[in-house]
């Protein structure tokens, strides 16, 4: 039955990239592709935007840099940190469905990509006590002759610099995302995401910002039965 599931997972993934392609930013393909081999972001792997070398960047820790962009200006992140970094970073290079949130303005950018309180929150836990010295990463940066970023003001904790979860999920990364008020339809950057996907890309959610109670109740039964699924593969595979 899981198989059943994973398989329908692949169909959906696989109409969706034909109608959105890929975001234009530097390191994105211009049309999804299996990248069987990658360092990181494996999430993606059956059908990814970005190329294996960029997921190279990513494999190690403490991650340094990604393109010309540092992520230790104020120090390195903690590993907690760094990895729902790195799930950010994936999800804009690498995911199929990204183009789906394209912002109108620029087609290397992502607007308001809903995600879960939960992931949220989890995210402004795992940084609190990280250090931070811009408050959008997209726009904050000072960026030098070399084309390397460099920081404006002071390098002060997460928790100083952000509310909450929803204030970081919702400033961070500028319009790129919303914190959902379902706790089913929304991205969570996990394979739990194939659920949801189903339901966000469907032509109903695209013509309507609201979340009907219908759409809901399909993405939470969904998701129970998903998760029973993997429960039980689990059991087996002990």
């Amino acid at each position: 039955m899981l198989r059943f599931v994973v398989t329908l997972f692949a169909v959906i993934t696989s109409s969706i990239c034909q109608k959105y392609g890929c975001l234009e930013g530097d390191t994105h393909k211009l049309k999804p592709s299996r990248e069987p081999n990658m360092h990181e972001c494996t999430l993606y792997s059956k059908s990814s935007c970005c190329y294996v070398d960029f997921t190279e960047q990513l494999a190690h820790s403490p991650v340094i840099k990604v393109n010309n962009s540092y992520w230790n200006r104020c120090g390195q992140l903690s590993k907690s940190c760094e990895d729902f970094t790195k799930k950010i970073e994936c999800f804009y290079r690498c995911s199929p469905h990204a183009a789906r949130w394209i912002h109108p303005n620029d087609t290397a950018a992502i607007r308001s990509v809903p995600l879960c309180q939960s992931f949220c929150d989890d995210w402004y836990e795992a940084c609190k006590d990280d250090s931070i010295c811009v408050h959008n990463w997209l726009t904050d940066w000072e960026w030098d002759e070399s084309g390397e970023n460099r920081c404006k003001n002071k390098c002060i904790p997460y928790s100083e610099m952000y509310a909450n979860g929803t204030d970081m999920c919702q400033n961070m990364w500028g319009e790129s995302f919303k914190v959902s008020e379902s706790s089913c339809l929304c991205l969570q950057m996990n394979k739990k995401d194939m659920m949801a996907i189903k339901y966000l890309l469907s032509e109903s959610s695209e013509e309507s910002s609201s979340i009907s109670s219908s759409e809901e109740h399909a993405c939470q039964k969904k998701l129970l039965k998903f998760e029973k699924l993997r429960g039980e593969e689990g059991e087996q595979t002990r």
